[in-house]
């Protein structure tokens, strides 16, 4: 009688919707992340850094409304990027390596609750590194753009940072946090210097530009830039951006499910 009375309270026990599931992991992650703040901080620093020692000093660059707006966008760029393949790509490599990790696997969740918690937070806190960098472009540069140019590019920035997101996914299964490290300072600056983060692709030879041009990171700069001056953006950089999700979300999928199968099977 009281195994029958048990077995009918587990299975009348209400359950949890997806939704607050995923809630809950977005809330704990964050928490987590600002329990050491300089995870943050110095998502936040570098890219300011950045445009206070290389931009503000050129006058030339500073001075000029449209260069200056540029820069700020690429920073901004660099921001996210930076942001989210250590926040999310190192994170998920260590993450592997700890007891914890396989634990949570193993519980009755959808990898999709788990996961899509993990790019929520971390857009969160990409999304927050490109505040100092839009401050000091406000008040150091001639940096100007219309109010809807300004939600336009924000909501463009979050869209492309999907991308980067999907490529530190990647490198968090497909790598140990040692080996993750380097392959993410490679990612970043691989895609920073060639993606035209640091210098405007206006600037570089025929055969850097053709080559950028397939740069996840020239894509957002781009689409960008496109959405802050409320113009038209070109064909192939919707294209690049649309690809570079597609590729590297079916790639994250696979890792993955190769990840699980060879720590569960």
């Amino acid at each position: 009688m009281t195994s029958t009375t048990t077995t009918t309270s587990a299975l009348d026990a209400p359950t949890v919707s997806p939704l607050r599931l995923y809630r809950a992991h977005v809330r704990a992650i964050l928490v987590e992340t600002m329990r050491v703040p300089i995870a943050v901080i110095g998502a936040m620093a570098f890219p300011a850094m950045s445009l206070l020692f290389f931009v503000v000093p050129n006058r030339a660059v500073a001075d000029d409304p449209v260069f200056a707006t540029q820069a700020v966008i690429s920073l901004s760029v660099f921001a996210v990027l930076a942001s989210s393949l250590f926040n999310l790509g190192l994170s998920i490599a260590e993450s592997r390596e700890k007891p914890w990790d396989p634990y949570l696997r193993s519980l009755p969740l959808s990898s999709t609750v788990r996961i899509g918690a993990q790019l929520t937070a971390t857009s969160v806190i990409s999304l927050a590194a490109i505040i100092p960098v839009v401050l000091l472009g406000a008040l150091t540069t001639a940096a100007e753009v219309s109010a809807l140019g300004f939600v336009l590019g924000f909501a463009v920035l979050a869209v492309t940072s999907i991308p980067f997101l999907l490529i530190a996914v990647c490198i968090g299964y497909a790598f140990a946090s040692k080996a993750a490290i380097a392959i993410i300072q490679v990612v970043m600056f691989g895609f920073a210097f060639a993606g035209g983060l640091f210098l405007p692709p206006q600037l570089f030879p025929e055969w850097l530009d053709a080559i950028s041009r397939f740069i996840a990171a020239r894509h957002a700069r781009d689409l960008v830039i496109s959405a802050a001056e409320v113009t038209a953006p070109e064909l192939w950089v919707l294209i690049g951006v649309l690809a570079w999700t597609v590729i590297a979300g079916a790639l994250a999928v696979w890792l993955y499910r190769r990840d699980e199968g060879r720590r569960y099977r």
